[in-house]
């Protein structure tokens, strides 16, 4: 197979299939459990406080294991990585499911998490081998998409399944999914090859380490927890991270991709993605509180007029995938954020009493910049790497991504913290701030000689 021309059809519908599957389980799990945890600690007994950590224990594993997973991807395998982690995230369903008691539930949420970092770690870098070097857009945008769908109905899932059954089926409906992905991923995925440099360990440990500890600081920082443990966490990241840094500076294919920073466009696309998922991140925690408190809108309410958003990108996804096999991504991108700015300023200033069309139309707008920004950046992303170290892109992609949701949400809890009452009009505002910073980021690019991709 010419790795330049994807594979032959139909291998690459059936292969793509796969992909979207995987993407749908991880991004659909997350979702089901925000929405089912009160029901959770209610039939565990559980406090709000202690059930929290059937969310966080998820979100951990998959932070700290992205990376990692990604490096194991470009030795062994992206194929036999992501059919592992199907294979441990369909499994640790069935654990989920057959719980008793808060802690085993969290303990395979953590098994889940690694399983849904093996699927997340390496998906772009076979969306890489599964289309044309012409097409990559194309199939990039397959993976907005995919999440936007999944976290449009994944709350209308949740509910629906709570409506007629109890919660253990919320994680059981993974496991036929699971094994019916596994069964065509083994006869569709592409068979790439890997090198026999040997995996760093100690980085792999250090990589935990230190996103792990930097998780927890930047989460109490957002609490108000006390102040010398939150500096001692900070001091301990900075130091974990300085010798994690230093130690890749020193490996020819090192499991943090400090190399690929080297490359200007690459490293001007993780700050896009960091900027842009932060003020994501900002809006969609704070707007809830906005549209409940200060308007005074139910929940049911709130979740249909925080549709338009993801609702939006789930066309405009596409059409941006197409573009960015055709027109600069640095382009593509400056101009969604730039809308996304104007969307989320129009949101901070809609006025005191606001209609559900004044909303709607607003969030219509930030999915529209949204979405034209994510595909055309994915893909710059990965066509800037060498083709041996898509699995390093693609992990950092990941890892970008969850970079700026944990620090938005740990500013969100700042910012409540200093201002509870004009807290969510203020987050909308950095929120803008973040998204310009974004787009001029982005269109930076422009000024790379790297930026111009191969058609």
């Amino acid at each position: 197979m010419d790795s330049d021309q994807g594979l032959p059809l139909p291998q690459r519908y059936w292969a793509i299939v796969v992909v979207a599957l995987g993407i749908t389980l991880a991004v659909l799990d997350g979702a089901i459990a925000n929405v089912a945890l009160p029901t959770i600690a209610r039939n565990l007994s559980a406090t709000p406080a202690s059930s929290i950590w059937v969310v966080n224990a998820y979100q951990l594993a998959v932070t700290i294991s992205l990376l990692p997973l990604a490096s194991l991807g470009d030795r062994i395998r992206y194929r036999r990585v992501y059919l592992g982690g199907l294979a441990l995230f369909t499994l640790s369903s069935l654990g989920c499911a057959l719980s008793g008691s808060l802690v085993a539930l969290t303990l395979a949420r953590v098994v889940q998490g690694f399983g849904a970092a093996g699927i997340m770690s390496v998906n772009t870098a076979i969306v890489r081998i599964i289309y044309p070097q012409k097409q990559l857009g194309r199939g990039v945008s397959i993976n907005a998409t995919v999440v936007a769908i999944s976290s449009v109905i994944g709350p209308t899932v949740a509910s629906g399944v709570l409506s007629v059954a109890s919660w253990p089926w919320l994680f059981a409906i993974n496991v036929p999914i699971g094994l019916a992905a596994l069964a065509i991923g083994m006869k569709s995925l592409p068979r790439t090859p890997g090198h026999r440099q040997p995996y760093d360990y100690v980085s792999a440990v250090l990589n935990a380490l230190f996103f792990g500890i930097a998780i927890v600081a930047v989460d109490g920082l957002g609490h108000g927890e006390h102040r010398p443990f939150v500096i001692a966490e900070f001091i301990a990241t900075g130091v974990i991270g300085t010798i994690f840094v230093r130690r890749q500076l020193n490996q020819s294919a090192p499991l943090l991709p400090v190399d690929l920073l080297r490359i200007p466009v690459f490293a001007l696309s993780i700050g896009t993605s960091v900027c842009s998922f932060c003020a994501q991140m900002l809006a969609f925690v704070s707007l809830p509180f906005l549209l409940q408190d200060s308007f005074g809108m139910s929940q049911v309410q709130t979740g249909f007029l925080m549709t338009p958003w993801p609702f939006v990108i789930v066309f405009v996804a596409p059409l941006a995938g197409v573009l960015s096999d055709r027109y600069p991504a640095g382009l593509l991108g400056g101009i969604g954020l730039a809308v996304l700015t104007v969307g989320l300023v129009l949101l901070a200033t809609v006025g005191g009493h606001p209609g559900a069309f004044d909303i709607s139309w607003r969030m219509a707008i930030c999915g529209l910049g949204f979405g034209l920004f994510q595909s055309p950046n994915n893909r710059q992303m990965l066509s800037s790497a060498p083709r041996h170290r898509s699995g390093g892109a693609s992990g950092m992609l990941g890892t970008a991504r969850l970079t700026g949701q944990t620090l938005g949400a740990a500013l969100v809890a700042l910012i409540f913290g200093v201002e509870p009452h004009r807290g969510p009009l203020i987050a909308l505002g950095v929120a803008a701030v973040f998204s310009a910073a974004a787009a001029v980021v982005s269109m930076l690019r422009l000024a790379s000689k790297q930026s111009v991709e191969a058609a």
